[in-house]
């Protein structure tokens, strides 16, 4: 990638920010994956730290990127009408405005950071 996307793309986990939601979140990853909900986090970090891949590309591919739980995406967009159950997402800035990049379906559907990572380079390309 180039890097010349001015736009950023903006992450939203489905889950809250703070140190004890974080644990809770990573034991939840490891005893019970099948029923973990949110699939961005489980792909883009593991128990401790942020994935190689995922790190190297983030870093690499001149994207602004910006990733929010989801209690600091409604503190920041307020005026998204978004539910729970719609997340995790990845939306586009616009003009100001989010538009939806990656759906929760498609990101559901993914197994790896690759796999991530390969659907944002396609969307922009």
């Amino acid at each position: 990638m180039d890097g010349t996307l001015t736009k950023p793309l903006v992450f939203v986990y489905n889950a809250n920010s703070g140190l004890g939601n974080a644990l809770l979140d990573s034991v939840h990853k490891i005893l019970d994956p099948n029923t973990y909900n949110c699939n961005l986090c489980a792909i883009t970090f593991g128990f401790f730290s942020e994935h190689k891949k995922w790190k190297e590309f983030r870093k690499e591919s001149g994207l602004e990127m910006e990733f929010l739980h989801l209690d600091e995406f409604k503190k920041r967009y307020p005026n998204e009408k978004q539910d729970r159950e719609s997340f995790p997402q990845v939306f586009i800035l616009k003009e100001g405005k989010l538009q939806v990049f990656l759906r929760k379906g498609e990101i559901n559907d993914m197994k790896s950071q690759e796999d991530l990572i390969l659907a944002i380079q396609a969307k922009l390309s």
